[in-house]
């Protein structure tokens, strides 16, 4: 039998409190320990609260900013524009082929 890993979650506010209680005792290793979580899914929780501050643990699948959500939106639209085009492309190709055989 092959056994799967389910991969564990934690919520934003675990994340916090964990990042706290490390820095305030300045022992990612025991801190770790002491909740039961590796000790490098703490030191990127650390990581992450020094860059982003406020928007740190944004969630799965949540951007961080709206900016960035847009841009994706932006990036899907141009993606499926460009997919017409070629569609279309191919379609006066096919067109003129026929009207230089006659």
């Amino acid at each position: 039998m092959e056994k799967t890993k389910t991969r564990k979650t934690y919520t934003a506010e675990f994340k916090r409190q964990a990042v706290e209680r490390a820095l305030e005792n300045n022992d990612v290793m025991q801190t770790a320990r002491d909740l039961g979580v590796d000790h490098t899914s703490i030191r990127k929780w650390i990581k992450d609260v020094q860059q982003n501050a406020d928007q740190a643990f944004p969630g799965s699948g949540n951007p961080r900013n709206n900016e960035i959500k847009a841009i994706k939106r932006e990036i899907s639209k141009l993606r499926e524009e460009n997919e017409i085009l070629k569609k279309a492309a191919g379609i006066f190709a096919l067109r003129s082929r026929k009207d230089t055989s006659l």
